[in-house]
Protein backbone atom coordinates (compact mmCIF):
# COMPACT_ATOMS: atom_id res chain seq x y z
CA UNK A 1 0.00 0.00 0.00
CA UNK A 2 1.08 3.55 -0.72
CA UNK A 3 2.85 5.35 1.71
CA UNK A 4 1.94 8.83 0.12
CA UNK A 5 0.58 11.34 2.00
CA UNK A 6 -3.27 12.01 2.06
CA UNK A 7 -3.67 15.82 1.49
CA UNK A 8 -7.50 17.55 3.14
CA UNK A 9 -8.21 20.63 1.87
CA UNK A 10 -11.02 23.49 0.64
CA UNK A 11 -11.76 24.91 -2.41
CA UNK A 12 -14.06 27.91 -3.31
CA UNK A 13 -17.10 27.36 -5.80
CA UNK A 14 -19.33 29.33 -6.33
CA UNK A 15 -18.86 30.97 -3.40
CA UNK A 16 -19.01 27.45 -1.06
CA UNK A 17 -16.23 25.52 0.41
CA UNK A 18 -16.14 22.35 -0.47
CA UNK A 19 -13.46 19.80 1.29
CA UNK A 20 -11.65 17.43 -0.52
CA UNK A 21 -9.03 14.55 -0.08
CA UNK A 22 -6.13 14.09 -2.56
CA UNK A 23 -3.31 12.13 -2.58
CA UNK A 24 -0.88 10.60 -5.34
CA UNK A 25 1.03 12.30 -7.99
CA UNK A 26 -0.32 15.27 -9.38
CA UNK A 27 1.04 13.93 -13.13
CA UNK A 28 -0.54 10.77 -12.65
CA UNK A 29 -3.98 9.90 -14.80
CA UNK A 30 -6.84 11.30 -12.18
CA UNK A 31 -9.82 9.28 -10.47
CA UNK A 32 -12.45 11.48 -9.04
CA UNK A 33 -14.00 9.87 -6.19
CA UNK A 34 -18.06 10.62 -5.65
CA UNK A 35 -19.59 9.32 -2.42
CA UNK A 36 -23.08 8.27 -1.67
CA UNK A 37 -25.68 9.06 1.15
CA UNK A 38 -25.31 9.53 4.24
CA UNK A 39 -21.42 9.92 4.15
CA UNK A 40 -18.77 11.90 2.70
CA UNK A 41 -14.89 11.65 1.39
CA UNK A 42 -14.88 9.67 4.75
CA UNK A 43 -15.66 6.77 3.03
CA UNK A 44 -12.90 6.49 0.86
CA UNK A 45 -10.11 7.01 3.52
CA UNK A 46 -8.67 3.20 3.05
CA UNK A 47 -9.02 2.92 -0.60
CA UNK A 48 -6.92 6.18 -1.32
CA UNK A 49 -3.37 5.44 -0.06
CA UNK A 50 -4.13 1.58 -1.71
CA UNK A 51 -4.32 3.75 -5.02
CA UNK A 52 -2.66 6.76 -5.03
CA UNK A 53 1.02 5.37 -6.57
CA UNK A 54 -0.01 5.20 -9.74
CA UNK A 55 -3.17 7.57 -9.75
CA UNK A 56 -3.84 11.18 -8.51
CA UNK A 57 -6.98 10.93 -6.28
CA UNK A 58 -9.64 13.62 -5.92
CA UNK A 59 -12.38 12.76 -3.35
CA UNK A 60 -14.96 15.96 -2.60
CA UNK A 61 -17.42 16.11 0.46
CA UNK A 62 -20.61 17.26 -1.76
CA UNK A 63 -22.43 20.24 -0.73
CA UNK A 64 -24.10 19.71 2.62
CA UNK A 65 -21.94 16.80 3.20
CA UNK A 66 -18.89 15.65 5.08
CA UNK A 67 -17.68 18.76 5.68
CA UNK A 68 -17.86 21.06 2.70
CA UNK A 69 -20.45 23.94 3.62
CA UNK A 70 -23.86 23.12 3.95
CA UNK A 71 -25.76 26.60 3.79
CA UNK A 72 -29.81 26.05 4.65
CA UNK A 73 -32.06 24.80 1.89
CA UNK A 74 -33.23 27.91 1.49
CA UNK A 75 -30.29 29.81 0.57
CA UNK A 76 -29.43 26.92 -2.30
CA UNK A 77 -31.44 24.61 -4.32
CA UNK A 78 -30.59 21.19 -3.26
CA UNK A 79 -31.22 19.07 -6.27
CA UNK A 80 -29.19 16.47 -7.91
CA UNK A 81 -28.27 18.97 -10.82
CA UNK A 82 -27.09 21.87 -9.36
CA UNK A 83 -25.00 19.00 -6.97
CA UNK A 84 -23.78 18.03 -10.46
CA UNK A 85 -23.28 21.35 -11.70
CA UNK A 86 -20.89 22.29 -8.72
CA UNK A 87 -19.31 19.30 -8.78
CA UNK A 88 -18.04 19.88 -12.68
CA UNK A 89 -17.38 23.71 -11.15
CA UNK A 90 -14.94 21.87 -8.65
CA UNK A 91 -13.20 20.02 -11.53
CA UNK A 92 -12.51 23.00 -13.22
CA UNK A 93 -11.24 25.17 -10.50
CA UNK A 94 -8.53 22.09 -9.57
CA UNK A 95 -7.87 22.08 -13.68
CA UNK A 96 -9.26 18.55 -14.10
CA UNK A 97 -9.90 18.03 -17.65
CA UNK A 98 -9.77 14.15 -17.84
CA UNK A 99 -10.73 11.69 -15.20
CA UNK A 100 -12.13 8.41 -14.31
CA UNK A 101 -14.86 8.47 -12.01
CA UNK A 102 -15.63 6.09 -9.00
CA UNK A 103 -19.30 6.27 -8.11
CA UNK A 104 -21.33 5.01 -5.00
CA UNK A 105 -24.71 5.90 -4.49
CA UNK A 106 -25.79 9.44 -4.54
CA UNK A 107 -22.57 10.08 -6.55
CA UNK A 108 -23.78 7.75 -9.97
CA UNK A 109 -26.59 10.53 -10.49
CA UNK A 110 -23.85 13.18 -9.76
CA UNK A 111 -21.24 11.65 -11.47
CA UNK A 112 -23.18 10.07 -14.36
CA UNK A 113 -24.77 14.23 -15.13
CA UNK A 114 -21.43 14.91 -15.17
CA UNK A 115 -20.35 12.60 -17.90
CA UNK A 116 -23.48 13.37 -20.09
CA UNK A 117 -22.08 17.40 -19.81
CA UNK A 118 -18.71 16.26 -21.01
CA UNK A 119 -18.46 13.28 -22.18
CA UNK A 120 -14.83 13.61 -23.67
CA UNK A 121 -13.71 14.54 -20.13
CA UNK A 122 -14.70 11.02 -18.93
CA UNK A 123 -12.14 8.49 -19.54
CA UNK A 124 -13.49 5.61 -17.22
CA UNK A 125 -16.12 4.62 -14.69
CA UNK A 126 -16.04 2.65 -11.65
CA UNK A 127 -19.53 2.14 -10.19
CA UNK A 128 -19.48 0.61 -6.59
CA UNK A 129 -23.35 0.11 -5.80
CA UNK A 130 -23.84 3.32 -7.71
CA UNK A 131 -26.89 2.68 -10.01
CA UNK A 132 -28.20 3.59 -13.69
CA UNK A 133 -31.43 1.09 -14.07
CA UNK A 134 -34.65 0.82 -12.56
CA UNK A 135 -33.69 -3.26 -11.77
CA UNK A 136 -31.39 -1.99 -9.57
CA UNK A 137 -33.66 -0.82 -6.99
CA UNK A 138 -34.61 -2.93 -3.84
CA UNK A 139 -38.23 -2.74 -3.70
CA UNK A 140 -38.82 -2.35 -0.01
CA UNK A 141 -35.55 0.11 0.23
CA UNK A 142 -37.48 2.33 -1.79
CA UNK A 143 -40.78 2.62 -0.91
CA UNK A 144 -40.90 5.03 1.32
CA UNK A 145 -39.12 7.41 -0.83
CA UNK A 146 -40.99 6.47 -3.68
CA UNK A 147 -44.23 7.60 -1.69
CA UNK A 148 -42.32 11.05 -0.62
CA UNK A 149 -41.44 11.40 -4.62
CA UNK A 150 -44.63 11.16 -5.27
CA UNK A 151 -46.52 13.38 -2.71
CA UNK A 152 -44.09 15.33 -0.10
CA UNK A 153 -46.24 15.46 3.27
CA UNK A 154 -45.61 14.87 6.82
CA UNK A 155 -46.66 11.55 7.10
CA UNK A 156 -44.11 10.38 3.92
CA UNK A 157 -41.32 12.68 5.35
CA UNK A 158 -41.47 10.55 8.37
CA UNK A 159 -39.99 7.21 7.62
CA UNK A 160 -37.44 8.94 5.07
CA UNK A 161 -36.52 11.19 7.88
CA UNK A 162 -35.62 8.22 9.82
CA UNK A 163 -33.19 6.93 7.32
CA UNK A 164 -30.60 9.22 8.33
CA UNK A 165 -30.93 8.38 12.20
CA UNK A 166 -27.99 6.99 14.00
CA UNK A 167 -30.31 3.68 13.99
CA UNK A 168 -31.20 3.86 10.00
CA UNK A 169 -27.43 4.70 8.95
CA UNK A 170 -25.82 2.13 11.11
CA UNK A 171 -28.41 -0.39 9.25
CA UNK A 172 -27.66 0.60 6.17
CA UNK A 173 -23.79 0.05 7.16
CA UNK A 174 -24.60 -3.69 8.31
CA UNK A 175 -27.46 -5.05 6.12
CA UNK A 176 -26.45 -7.63 3.69
CA UNK A 177 -22.91 -8.01 5.22
CA UNK A 178 -21.72 -11.69 6.19
CA UNK A 179 -21.24 -13.09 9.63
CA UNK A 180 -17.88 -13.43 8.68
CA UNK A 181 -17.15 -9.90 7.80
CA UNK A 182 -19.76 -8.20 10.31
CA UNK A 183 -16.70 -7.64 12.50
CA UNK A 184 -14.79 -5.63 9.83
CA UNK A 185 -17.42 -2.65 10.46
CA UNK A 186 -15.61 0.42 12.25
CA UNK A 187 -18.81 1.80 14.41
CA UNK A 188 -16.96 5.12 14.10
CA UNK A 189 -17.92 5.22 10.36
CA UNK A 190 -21.97 5.57 11.09
CA UNK A 191 -20.92 7.27 13.86
CA UNK A 192 -19.62 9.42 12.38
CA UNK A 193 -22.36 10.28 8.87
CA UNK A 194 -24.50 10.25 12.10
CA UNK A 195 -23.08 13.42 13.86
CA UNK A 196 -22.77 15.75 9.98
CA UNK A 197 -26.49 14.09 9.61
CA UNK A 198 -27.63 15.86 12.94
CA UNK A 199 -26.49 19.52 12.57
CA UNK A 200 -28.78 22.47 12.00
CA UNK A 201 -30.24 22.31 9.04
CA UNK A 202 -29.44 18.74 7.64
CA UNK A 203 -33.13 18.23 8.04
CA UNK A 204 -34.29 20.44 5.00
CA UNK A 205 -31.20 19.22 2.81
CA UNK A 206 -31.69 15.86 3.06
CA UNK A 207 -35.55 15.45 2.86
CA UNK A 208 -35.20 17.97 -0.55
CA UNK A 209 -32.81 16.00 -2.14
CA UNK A 210 -34.34 13.03 -1.64
CA UNK A 211 -37.76 14.21 -2.99
CA UNK A 212 -35.65 14.95 -6.14
CA UNK A 213 -34.19 11.64 -6.73
CA UNK A 214 -37.59 11.15 -9.29
CA UNK A 215 -35.37 13.38 -11.52
CA UNK A 216 -32.24 10.67 -11.30
CA UNK A 217 -34.54 7.94 -12.63
CA UNK A 218 -36.09 10.70 -15.39
CA UNK A 219 -32.27 10.53 -16.65
CA UNK A 220 -32.12 6.60 -16.63
CA UNK A 221 -32.34 6.17 -20.45
CA UNK A 222 -29.95 9.17 -21.05
CA UNK A 223 -27.47 7.71 -19.02
CA UNK A 224 -27.99 4.35 -20.41
CA UNK A 225 -28.02 5.80 -24.27
CA UNK A 226 -24.57 7.79 -22.97
CA UNK A 227 -23.03 4.19 -22.20
CA UNK A 228 -24.16 2.71 -25.82
CA UNK A 229 -23.04 5.68 -27.82
CA UNK A 230 -19.17 6.19 -25.97
CA UNK A 231 -18.55 2.82 -24.57
CA UNK A 232 -17.06 3.99 -21.83
CA UNK A 233 -14.92 1.75 -19.73
CA UNK A 234 -16.78 0.02 -16.80
CA UNK A 235 -15.93 -1.32 -13.92
CA UNK A 236 -18.88 -2.41 -11.36
CA UNK A 237 -17.70 -3.80 -7.81
CA UNK A 238 -21.17 -4.16 -5.93
CA UNK A 239 -21.92 -5.35 -2.74
CA UNK A 240 -24.14 -7.93 -3.14
CA UNK A 241 -26.41 -8.13 -0.23
CA UNK A 242 -27.03 -4.06 -0.96
CA UNK A 243 -31.08 -3.66 -0.25
CA UNK A 244 -30.93 -0.42 -1.77
CA UNK A 245 -29.29 -1.38 -4.79
CA UNK A 246 -29.17 -4.57 -5.77
CA UNK A 247 -26.84 -6.81 -7.80
CA UNK A 248 -29.53 -6.81 -10.80
CA UNK A 249 -28.60 -3.10 -10.96
CA UNK A 250 -24.92 -4.35 -11.79
CA UNK A 251 -25.78 -6.96 -14.08
CA UNK A 252 -27.90 -4.42 -16.38
CA UNK A 253 -24.57 -2.20 -17.40
CA UNK A 254 -23.84 -5.49 -19.52
CA UNK A 255 -26.58 -4.68 -21.66
CA UNK A 256 -25.34 -1.67 -23.16
CA UNK A 257 -21.77 -2.21 -22.21
CA UNK A 258 -21.18 -5.69 -23.22
CA UNK A 259 -17.69 -5.67 -22.09
CA UNK A 260 -18.57 -4.09 -19.09
CA UNK A 261 -16.27 -5.80 -16.00
CA UNK A 262 -19.12 -7.18 -13.25
CA UNK A 263 -18.18 -8.21 -9.95
CA UNK A 264 -20.05 -9.00 -6.74
CA UNK A 265 -18.83 -8.92 -3.17
CA UNK A 266 -20.06 -10.96 -0.20
CA UNK A 267 -20.89 -7.52 1.42
CA UNK A 268 -23.43 -4.88 1.46
CA UNK A 269 -24.38 -1.58 0.62
CA UNK A 270 -20.74 0.27 1.96
CA UNK A 271 -18.49 -2.35 0.17
CA UNK A 272 -15.19 -0.67 1.01
CA UNK A 273 -15.96 -1.20 4.82
CA UNK A 274 -15.19 -4.61 3.86
CA UNK A 275 -13.59 -5.30 0.97
CA UNK A 276 -11.11 -2.36 0.38
CA UNK A 277 -8.03 -3.95 -0.61
CA UNK A 278 -10.05 -6.40 -3.01
CA UNK A 279 -11.65 -3.44 -4.53
CA UNK A 280 -8.52 -1.43 -4.63
CA UNK A 281 -6.78 -4.23 -7.02
CA UNK A 282 -9.85 -4.73 -9.26
CA UNK A 283 -9.59 -0.73 -10.10
CA UNK A 284 -5.70 -1.15 -10.44
CA UNK A 285 -6.02 -4.02 -12.65
CA UNK A 286 -8.87 -2.34 -14.41
CA UNK A 287 -7.68 0.99 -15.12
CA UNK A 288 -4.33 -0.44 -16.08
CA UNK A 289 -6.06 -2.69 -18.85
CA UNK A 290 -8.62 -0.20 -19.79
CA UNK A 291 -7.33 3.14 -19.15
CA UNK A 292 -6.14 5.27 -22.38
CA UNK A 293 -3.04 7.10 -21.28
CA UNK A 294 -2.07 10.25 -22.58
Amino acid sequence: MSVLPVHHRTVTVRGHEIFYREAGPADAPVLLLLHGFPTSSHMFRDLIPRLADDHRLIAPDHLGFGRSAAPPATAFDYTFAELAALTSDFTEALGLDRFALYVQDYGAPIGLRLALAHPERVTAIVTQNGNAYEEGLGADAWAPVLALIAERTAKTEAPVRAIRSLDGIRRQYETGVPAAYRDLLSPDAWHHDAALMAREGQDAIQLDLIADYGSNFALYPAFQEYFRTSQVPLLAVWGEGDEIFVPAGAEAFRRDLPDAEIHLLPTGHFALETHAPAIAELIAGFLERRLVRP
